[in-house]
């Protein structure tokens, strides 16, 4: 089977690889599509993040979705020809987190596309993936492309519940790629009353007021734009910052009234944090990585109608035009989220 792989920074290629045979309690999936995320963008950029480098070849891919092609011993709950979205969240269940009911936290997480731990965990942006029955999910009535959306979605529903209630709250987001776009069709579901997003791009700002953004803000051709939001010591109540960048949230500090929340997705790196300021305002800040039981419900809310991600996908590509396909996805003028088409959509 094909598969691709990261060798390094800018070297991404089409390699062929054993198709493996499931175990028991395993599926063999023929993945039909998969969302380049912005990870994946920065191990074909930059051979990696922060401190995680590439220090292997390593299958890049972690939002796939694909029909069963082939059930492993005791699979009762799937059927070959199914369409289904693929968790890449696969914790333990043995260590302290996952007992404690933190396996987004899982201390021997072997999460697709990661190369955070050393042998590097090896994605799903391949043929033919073996995977658990339980990262499953059922996706029927959805296209595959629709499913694919479930992990980048899974990880705004993860952030929207350690915001808290976010009932009628002001919302305010920085950075309006793919999860800042998702963020804004997870807030809304969660109940906010006026949201709020800011960019240094037009296209993505588009895409943002599409999916039920109240107002989109260019800081890049008005860096003052938040400027109204500051009086009596802030507006927003909440803060999802997506971007990873430290301008943006200093930026952002000023908005947020007293006791605000900050729930930081984004991952750039360290960011140097204004701290006096966020004292005196008595704002919190939560982290916010990856999900887990988000997952299914993601799935959910597509299949009800109820999150429509459909906006989001602006271009395909097929597996074979995988490098283009990198290179188009960094591209914030014309790209939102773009998908490798690795059989035909059903």
């Amino acid at each position: 089977m094909k598969v691709v792989v990261a060798h390094g920074a800018k070297d991404l290629r089409l390699d062929e690889q054993v198709k493996e045979v499931p175990g028991f309690g395993e599926v063999s999936v023929k993945i039909q599509s998969g969302g380049i995320c912005g990870s994946d963008l920065h191990y074909f950029n930059h051979g990696g993040f922060g401190a995680v480098r590439l220090k292997q070849p390593m299958i890049l891919g972690h939002e796939v979705a694909g029909v069963i092609s082939e059930l492993g011993e005791g699979v009762e709950d799937l059927k070959v020809g199914q369409l289904v979205a693929v968790s890449p969240s696969r914790p333990c269940s043995n260590c302290t987190y996952c007992v404690k009911g933190l396996p987004n936290h899982c201390e021997d997480m072997r999460f697709y596309g990661s190369a955070m731990p050393f042998p590097h965990i090896q994605g799903a942006f391949r043929e033919f993936l073996v995977a658990k029955a339980v990262q499953c999910v059922p996706a029927d009535g959805l296209e595959p492309s629709e499913a694919a959306m479930a992990e980048p979605l899974s990880v705004c529903l993860h952030a929207v519940k350690r915001a808290g209630d976010l009932v009628g709250k002001r919302i305010l987001i920085t950075g309006c790629g793919p999860i800042g776009a998702l963020c804004v069709l997870a807030a809304r579901r969660a109940g906010a009353g006026e949201i709020v997003v800011t960019d240094l791009s037009d296209f993505p700002l588009q895409i943002a007021r599409k999916v039920g953004a109240d107002t989109a803000l260019n800081l890049m051709n008005d860096p003052d734009a938040l400027a109204p939001y500051q009086s009596g010591k802030g507006y927003f109540d909440v803060l999802f910052e997506c971007s990873g960048s430290a301008l943006a949230l200093n930026g952002a500090i000023p908005a947020l009234r007293p006791r605000g929340v900050i729930v930081q997705l984004g991952l750039g790196g360290d960011m140097t944090l204004p701290v006096q300021a966020m004292t005196a305002k008595e704002l919190d800040l939560r982290g916010s990585f990856r999900f887990h039981e988000e997952f299914p419900e993601a799935v959910r809310f597509m299949q009800s109608k109820l999150i429509d991600v459909s906006p989001l996908h602006t271009h395909t590509f097929p597996m074979e035009q995988a490098v283009e396909a990198f290179e188009l996805s960094g591209d914030r003028s014309q790209a939102m989220k773009v998908q490798i088409l690795f059989g035909d959509e059903t």
